[in-house]
């Protein structure tokens, strides 16, 4: 993916608010982009489970999630094994029949499912549905792009995510270590040590006490803002 079509993912995600409906509006346009669809969803792998993350309008209820439950389907065996899966006609298909009389049962003949590759996740797939057989086959090809434009949105927004994640860890880092520094010198001042020591008595309650560094930091320069006077023995270490 070039530069300019990440920029350009990373902006549609914002102006979006967010994956969830940059990729349902993928979806809708994938109904319409791609010949004999009535209805598209998104199948990804996380937290080890598959679940759709986005569908179109005019999606039948439960037809992903039957697939999910049975561990069977295409979206699932696409997900899973990376390889595209077609059932032009399902009155006639054999693969997945738990699946197959659910999705008959709903107007569904014929599915589509192509794999889709997310960085750092394993299965993902891009679902198709026709309510005639053999209604996808010609719109293979715009199909195959279509998923490929899913790809690129999601590993974008994998990236996106991963960022602010980022920053996040390191902003949390320097509150840390800001309060931490806070305490040290509360210390310094009040027993009259160096701050090597005064690290050394607070990491020591910590553990003995089981309670985070960050946190034993915290109480201590909150209590000393409102004025509740010297450290406790507990803060300082003192017995």
């Amino acid at each position: 993916m070039s530069p300019e079509m990440s920029d350009t993912l990373e902006m549609a995600i914002v102006r979006s608010n967010g994956l969830d409906t940059l990729l349902r509006d993928l979806t809708d346009r994938a109904v319409q982009a791609v010949p004999g669809a009535v209805a598209c969803s998104i199948t990804v792998r996380r937290a080890d489970r598959l679940l759709t993350l986005a569908g179109s309008q005019g999606l039948p209820n439960g037809l992903d999630q039957r697939q999910y439950e049975h561990d069977s389907g295409p979206c699932v065996e696409a997900a899973e094994t990376s390889r595209e899966q077609y059932a032009p006609d399902l009155e006639t298909e054999t693969r997945w029949p738990r699946y197959t009389s659910y999705a008959l049962s709903t107007g569904v003949r014929c599915v589509l499912a192509i794999p889709i590759e997310v960085e750092g996740e394993r299965g993902a797939a891009l679902n198709l549905y026709g309510v005639e057989t053999g209604s996808l086959g010609p719109g293979r090809g715009a199909a195959l792009a279509f998923a490929a434009r899913v790809g690129d949105a999601i590993n974008v927004a994998l990236r996106v995510e991963r960022r602010q994640e980022s920053v996040a860890d390191v902003r949390t880092a320097l509150l840390s270590r800001s309060v931490i520094d806070q305490a040290v010198g509360i210390l310094m001042a009040q027993e009259r040590i160096d701050a090597q020591i005064a690290l050394e008595r607070l990491r020591r309650v910590s553990q003995n006490h089981n309670v985070k560094l960050r946190d034993l930091c915290t109480d201590l320069v909150a209590r000393m803002s409102r004025g509740d006077g010297r450290a406790s023995d507990r803060s300082s270490g003192r017995n």
